[in-house]
């Protein structure tokens, strides 16, 4: 039987790999890591895990069809755990990138219960914020 560690990664089909990488590394911190531009791929470092972003134009995203949007989405929604800071802090940074925070709650998730709230990136996709505990 399998026994599974932890979330290696996740890929998001994207209609601009520029803006998505910008919002990715510089309002939530990740790192690029690895382009390859002949197939439209970005990885993104999230902490021990990877954001992946393809082109939806690219080798890689062509496949799945119609860009994501208001018909339809790529998933619901994913989780980065963020550390280092206080549910005020966090709250106020993301205020100052325009960036709603009346969500935050008390939310389950791998590492127990935690507070978190969700945004969306550029491209609509949810991306929830949890502080680890």
């Amino acid at each position: 039987m399998l026994s599974i560690y932890a979330i290696d990664h996740i890929v998001l089909r994207v209609s601009s790999l520029e803006r998505m990488t910008r919002f990715y590394c510089e309002v939530l911190g990740c790192v690029k890591e690895r382009e390859v531009e002949d197939i439209g791929l970005v990885q993104l470092r999230a902490g021990a895990s990877l954001i992946d972003l393809v082109s939806v134009d690219g080798e890689l995203g062509k496949p799945g069809g119609i860009a994501p949007g208001h018909e339809g989405r790529n998933l619901d929604h994913f989780c980065l755990t963020v550390s280092g800071v206080s549910e005020q802090e966090l709250c106020a940074y993301l205020i100052s990138q325009s960036i709603d925070c009346s969500g935050m709650s008390t939310r389950y998730g791998a590492r127990g219960f935690g507070r978190s709230l969700y945004l969306n990136d550029p491209e609509g996709n949810t991306v929830e914020l949890k502080l680890t505990v």
